[in-house]
């Protein structure tokens, strides 16, 4: 096969998993216009539609390490076809909901398609040559935040302007297409753990502590954080991931490779990812409220849901522009010089905030900057866990550090809605609203993570210079 041709089939490959990539995490936001009318729907209160948007958060987060996992026992390829059923069938579950078991069901089956954005990554190592995998790595790496971003403008306009249903029969009919292009499109990836034996003692104690630590944080405001069930979960969480670290250890095909994991380079990615995941986030869950909040409250901007998406959009497409920009400095410099790079990026998005936070426009330039940060700094985590890791490790190795993003997502969920509560005033009828006090002080908390991570991630090893070669007589010898 010529160059050109190879070069065209590679790309096709990168478009088709940026784009499965995208419809996976289109799930993360696509319920969001419905949730002040999903106890009306389902006929539910308004605690329990939350679960709505809770099981979709805890499947995808124990799905993602089982999955990653399974791609490297028995190809990324196939588990990314399984990963696109789920993604159809939970869909169509969704659409034809009007309970909120059957609801709540389609939601997790949702969730079970998160894992195809580490499986992508990791098949990227097989499938693409090497001259493009920095960048491939990038923009697929960077999908996360892309479908996120688009996902409020569609949603808010389907549902303003058609059935409900409808959102979710598009996605179902995406999901079915992503499936079906990535049958004909992607390569069969070969089993780089082959012979090796899934985890399924593993599996399950990731599980459990992840469910209990994530119940824990995503419904310790509403259950109170000093109540009995939250104390217990975050007690079971503690006991549970301590018992599977020591299973991990001893086991001989862990689940999750904690030794690589304990490795300075892969442990201090993941940690960079978590405070990331936090400082990312924080900002996507402040700023819609700033431009959705009525005038009268002085500095809110008085919004519709579908033009606050409209607003957040273009975050989506900067990220995506800044992808392959990443990759260019990471080529050149390093990985971890991106990541660095992108975290003071992130942080400077936070600080123009509190001169920027009096109109639409400077909300969006807030969120452009943010995301540009984001985008250098989701690119190049992949690209630091992959320089670290064996091939026959890849998938899981991803997949952990994806997770270890959401959870930091689910972090800062927590954090941020304590201080809104906290700093929030009433405007009438028992309704209350965060004060202009309490969005600065979320903010001001997102920049200072951010600053966090880029500590964190300046202690990452640098990249090891080329030995330089010398000559000795008729002989090249490297010098040490």
């Amino acid at each position: 096969m010529d160059s050109s041709a190879s070069t065209a089939r590679s790309g096709g490959i990168v478009t088709v998993l940026a784009v499965a990539g995208i419809v996976a995490a289109l799930m993360q936001t696509l319920v969001v216009p419905l949730i002040g009318d999903l106890p009306r729907i389902l006929d539910t209160s308004a605690s329990n539609a939350s679960w709505v948007i809770t099981i979709t958060l805890l499947v995808g987060a124990v799905a993602t390490p089982v999955t990653g996992r399974l791609g490297d026992l028995l190809g990324k390829r196939r588990m990314l076809l399984f990963c696109a059923f789920p993604l159809a069938a939970g869909s169509v579950l969704c659409a034809l909901a009007d309970s909120l078991a059957p609801m709540v069901i389609g939601r997790g089956l949702q969730g079970l398609g998160m894992g195809m954005v580490p499986l992508g990554i990791s098949a990227l190592r097989e499938l693409v040559p090497p001259a493009k995998l920095g960048s491939s790595i990038a923009l697929i790496s960077a999908t996360l935040g892309i479908g996120g971003a688009l996902g409020l403008p569609i949603s808010a306009a389907v549902t303003q302007n058609a059935s409900w249903r409808v959102l979710f029969w598009g996605c179902a009919v995406l999901s079915v297409v992503i499936g079906v292009l990535i049958w004909r499109l992607i390569p069969e990836t070969p089993a780089m753990a082959a012979g090796g034996r899934f985890d399924f003692v593993g599996a399950l104690g990731l599980g459990v502590g992840l469910v209990s630590l994530l119940l824990a944080v995503s419904k310790g405001a509403v259950w109170g954080w000093g109540s009995a069930s939250i104390l217990g979960l975050f007690a079971a969480a503690v006991i549970v991931l301590l018992a599977w670290g020591w299973w991990e250890l001893r086991t001989r095909d862990p689940l999750v490779n904690l030794r690589l994991a304990a490795g300075k380079q892969v442990l201090l990615t993941n940690a960079a990812s978590v405070v990331v995941g936090f400082s990312m986030y924080a900002q996507s869950l402040i700023i819609p409220q700033l431009l959705q909040l009525p005038e009268s409250t002085g500095y809110g901007l008085g919004q519709s849901m579908l033009a606050m998406g409209l607003w957040m959009l273009p975050g989506g497409f900067v990220m995506m522009a800044v992808s392959p920009l990443g990759a260019k400095l990471s080529a050149a410099r390093g990985p971890k010089v991106t990541l660095v790079l992108g975290a003071l990026v992130i942080a400077l998005g936070y600080g123009s905030s509190m001169l920027l936070l009096g109109s639409t426009w400077g909300l969006l330039v807030v969120v452009c900057i943010s995301n540009a940060g984001v985008g250098l700094a989701y690119g190049s985590m992949p690209a630091l866990i992959m320089g670290a890791v064996p091939p026959s490790a890849t998938g899981s190795a991803n997949s952990f550090n994806t997770l270890m993003r959401s959870v930091g997502t689910s972090f800062a969920a927590a954090v941020v809605g304590v201080v809104l509560a906290q700093m929030s005033v009433e405007i009438g009828g028992g309704h209350t609203v965060p004060t202009e006090a309490g969005f600065r002080t979320g903010l001001l908390i997102g920049c200072g993570v951010a600053l966090v991570a880029a500590a964190i991630a300046a202690a990452i090893p640098g990249r090891k210079p080329a030995p330089a070669v010398v000559e000795v007589g008729d002989a090249e010898v490297a010098k040490v």
